[in-house]
């Protein structure tokens, strides 16, 4: 789905931008652009993915702290910084509070991934533990900054940082000069907000598309709202960018320069990291991969030269693995499927013939006695079976078929 945006304000300008370039030589790497041969020839025109998953921390958001910490009067700097994260933002404040030798905590979920909590420790922070969602995380580190005088660090909401992020949009327009279409992940909005306001006033007529996760899109009806809204309980793989309520900064610009917003599927998201990984040989998270996902999932819907910005690549491995698995069976690379078979020896061994000469891949077998929908001589079996696309699944089922098995799916 798509939704135009319009408006007139300008919270954040080129000059911003330009200086927060200057400020962030040196520190922030000019991240790879890299060329997709696979999405060119499903859009039909160049594609090429900007790879802030390279970026310091692993995540474009070092660009925006280092500006809005560097910006501090030097009593707020002795003060120290305080933000709430469940990883990219923290690891962001931490290296930027690090490098420019401010005292930094982060509070994180209770829950966060273990790496992403080391990490952030690692880059020099005091780690926090506190709460089970980021709202509450969130308003633990906003009472932090009431009571010890720190000076919060807003992920996306407020004009340093989302002067920060356009950079990575001045460095589109120079590795880049061809481009006729950015797209990019939005959560809060810092990053489209920052790509937008540099993208637009050097290249109007570049068109720059926003893409959020279906079950956490809060821009949309806000959109049509026209104002900031909030959504109930956002749920999506892609945590960096689920956030149930646009920032006033960044949707001021956005509504005003990004030309629309889209969403995407779970199944796309899994699917997009699956293929940057297996054909970019780039690992990505799901928010970094949301880009991509919109290209597979409407390709003709991109005018280009396209950029795709893969904003991180913090994944947790553990999520990793099931984002994996997901994404191979949305692209029909993963079969599950359960059949009942008489229990007897050799049912079994007779079953994986079957899938043997079907050249699938058992990867998992489960056995179910105790159901009382079975017979007193059934077992159902249940298969996690690797295949070759959506066309093999068909005959592996069919193959099933024709040996008598009866397929539950």
């Amino acid at each position: 789905m798509s939704f135009r945006t319009t408006g007139p304000f300008h919270p954040v300008i080129l000059d911003d931008v330009r200086g927060a370039q200057k400020m962030l030589s040196g520190v922030a790497r000019l991240t790879p652009m890299e060329g997709s041969r696979y999405l060119s020839r499903q859009v039909g025109a160049p594609v090429h993915l900007k790879c802030e998953n390279l970026q310091r921390t692993g995540s474009f958001k070092l660009r925006g702290a280092y500006v809005r910490i560097s910006g501090l009067r030097p009593e707020e700097r002795a003060a120290g910084v305080v933000a709430a994260s469940a990883g990219n933002h923290a690891q962001g404040v931490a290296l930027a509070s690090s490098l420019l030798g401010v005292r930094s905590t982060v509070f994180m979920p209770v829950g966060a991934p273990l790496p992403k909590v080391a990490a952030t420790r690692d880059y020099g922070a005091e780690v926090r533990l506190y709460g089970q969602v980021v709202d509450e995380t969130l308003a633990a580190a906003e009472e932090y900054a009431r009571d010890t005088g720190a000076v919060f660090i807003h992920p996306f909401d407020h004009p340093d940082i989302i002067a920060g992020q356009g950079t990575v949009g001045l460095e589109i327009l120079e590795q880049c000069p061809e481009v006729r279409t950015v797209v990019v992940g939005i959560g809060g909005g810092g990053l489209a907000a920052g790509i937008a306001v540099a993208v637009k006033a050097l290249r109007p007529d570049v068109k720059v598309v926003g893409v959020q996760a279906e079950g956490a899109a809060a821009y949309p009806p806000s959109l049509r709202a026209g104002r900031p809204v909030s959504i109930d309980a956002p749920a999506t793989m892609a945590d960096g960018i689920k956030v149930g309520r646009p920032g006033d900064v960044p949707y001021a610009i956005i509504e005003e320069l990004v030309d629309e917003v889209r969403t995407v599927s779970e199944d796309a998201l899994s699917s997009a990291l699956l293929l940057c990984l297996e054909r970019a040989k780039l690992v990505v998270e799901p928010a970094g991969a949301s880009p991509v996902a919109a290209l597979m999932t409407a390709p003709e819907a991109f005018q280009g030269p396209v950029v795709a910005v893969l904003s991180g690549g913090n994944v947790d491995p553990l999520l990793m693995q099931r984002i994996l698995r997901h994404g191979m069976a949305a692209g029909g690379r993963y079969l599950s499927l359960r059949l009942r078979l008489a229990d007897r020896p050799g049912a079994l061994a007779t079953l994986l013939g079957v899938l043997s000469e079907a050249d699938a891949n058992v990867l998992d077998v489960g056995h179910v006695r105790t159901d009382p929908r079975l017979g007193l001589t059934e077992v159902e079996v249940e298969l996690h079976l690797e295949t070759k696309g959506p066309e093999h699944c068909t005959e592996v089922e069919q193959a099933l078929l024709d040996a008598g098995y009866r397929v539950i799916h």
